[in-house]
């Protein structure tokens, strides 16, 4: 999934940045193990607390209080914010529970939240898998979040 989302970037000649937090730097450890990266990935930020989710992409505090870290707006400012800084062409956010712990009936373990900035504005979903293993998680989000790109590449 990584070469196609690689592949559609270069041949589209777009750019990309990624934010992350429940994924830590997952999805940039894919992207930059293919060779030809350089052609379209800009930044990486793993914001996994708060405060460097404010202080590097510009979250507003106001976003995480009302809504938390994990909820769709959070993930919207996060990917608007990492588009800004870099300047790329598209942005793709995370945040989430990986697990074991840190759910709760609102927010289970397994939920993630996927942001998405490009031309067309910036958007974000939600997804519940479920699956209680933190890597595995990890992946899954990753996987998610690189599909919903390719998705958006391809329209």
């Amino acid at each position: 999934l990584a070469a196609v989302v690689a592949e559609l970037l270069i041949k589209k000649k777009e750019t990309l940045a990624v934010a992350e937090s429940c994924t830590g730097g997952l999805i940039a450890n894919l992207l930059t193990n293919i060779a030809g990266s350089s052609e379209y990935f800009i930044l990486s930020a793993v914001t996994y607390a708060d405060i460097a989710k404010q202080k590097m992409l510009g979250v507003r505090p106001e976003i995480l209080k009302e809504y938390g870290a994990v909820h769709e707006e959070t993930a919207k400012a996060m990917a608007a914010g990492a588009r800004e800084l870099s300047g790329a062409t598209y942005a793709i956010s995370t945040t989430g529970i990986a697990g074991p712990a840190g759910g709760n009936p609102e927010k289970p373990v397994g939920t993630v939240c996927i942001g998405l900035a490009g031309p067309a504005g910036v958007t974000s979903k939600r997804y519940h898998f479920l699956f209680g293993k933190r890597l595995l998680n990890k992946k899954i989000f990753t996987a998610q979040a690189l599909n919903l790109l390719r998705r958006e590449l391809l329209t």
